[in-house]
């Protein structure tokens, strides 16, 4: 008797590895937009799971930010529930405008409300469909922008909660598998709006650089995400302990204060990143701090000759003698650090 087709063979083989370290009886959730990658995912998970004595539903969040969006994440429920996973849990969310952009911020709101169900049901895992090209169009917007080899590593396979299966499946078989499972896929607007950066590097970026280099660049920028996340993990585990050496009561929970001496004494890159991170700590948002930011609170440490507070996003930062604080203030207008 003929197998399944290969596409649908390989989502269905990077899925199973994925799940094989749960326990048996554990449920895990497909998050399901509707779109081809995340139906296949969906439909691959369906054949997995009970073979692997594991149970699945899905998650389908709606971020209401497109007409028609309610419809979209209906018919998305119900194909769900059709593969037979269950339970299929729709939530709509209230995107926040946070100054970080559409897209982060319906990213954020989405994760948000997959933990939320996730922990509401006792799922152990909530699978997400990126896939390899995904992943090769974060490194390259990551690098565009400049953003650190921390964004440069891309998304994780595994993080708290989550997992990505397919991130080492190229799009191109992983929406073959949709088709060829039957289901009728959803194609996101914004995929093809070229006023979205995304967009512009999945329609132009990547398939200039392929014409121009030959095939392989995705798959080669997907290695290069896997390198720099190994050293980033190691880099943020050493700037965790330096945080942990640094950091002093403060009177607010919200502020961090951080001893000038031990930062001073510690490699300007663990530095920085300890800087970073107790910036975003105090409430300044990711999207917005920028390194011309982190680079001059390094200088209240580094070259700090009695100069006064340094306004960032959302967040003071300021040094009297030996304590550095970072501060939540209300967001305000101010210029960048130069």
């Amino acid at each position: 008797m003929a197998g399944p087709p290969a596409a649908v063979a390989a989502v269905r083989v990077a899925v199973r590895e994925a799940l094989t370290d749960l326990p048996s009886g554990a449920l895990v959730l497909v998050a399901c937009s509707g779109g081809a990658d995340s139906l296949a995912l969906a439909a691959a998970t369906a054949f997995v799971a009970p073979r692997a004595d594991l149970r699945a539903g899905a998650a389908v969040v709606d971020h209401g930010l497109q007409p028609g969006s309610n419809e979209v994440a209906v018919a998305a429920a119900a194909q769900c529930e059709s593969l037979g996973l269950g339970p299929v849990r729709l939530e709509r969310v209230l995107v926040a405008a946070r100054g970080a952009g559409p897209e982060a911020e319906a990213r954020t709101a989405r994760l948000a409300a997959l933990e939320r169900l996730a922990a509401a049901d006792g799922a152990v895992a909530v699978l997400l469909g990126h896939t390899l090209d995904d992943q090769a169009e974060t490194v390259l917007l990551g690098l565009a922008r400049g953003a650190g080899a921390r964004s440069l590593a891309g998304m994780a396979a595994g993080r708290g909660v989550f997992r990505r299966p397919l991130l080492e499946l190229d799009r191109t078989t992983v929406r073959e598998a949709c088709r060829l499972s039957g289901l009728d896929a959803w194609e996101d607007p914004s995929n093809a709006d070229l006023g979205v950066a995304r967009a512009r590097v999945r329609g132009n970026v990547l398939p200039t650089m392929e014409a121009g280099l030959g095939p392989g660049v995705a798959a080669a920028l997907a290695r290069t995400a896997s390198m720099l996340r190994d050293d980033a993990d190691l880099l943020d585990h050493l700037a965790g302990e330096l945080m942990t050496a640094a950091r002093l009561p403060s009177s607010d929970p919200v502020d961090v204060v951080l001893d000038v001496a031990v930062l001073a004494a510690a490699a300007p890159a663990l530095r920085r990143r300890v800087l970073r991170t107790a910036a975003l700590e105090a409430g300044s948002p990711a999207a917005a701090l920028s390194r011309a930011h982190v680079l001059a609170v390094d200088a209240l440490v580094t070259a700090w000759h009695g100069q006064g507070p340094l306004h960032l996003p959302a967040v003071t930062a300021s040094r009297r003698g030996a304590h550095l604080t970072l501060a939540h203030q209300p967001p305000r207008h101010s210029p960048k650090p130069s």
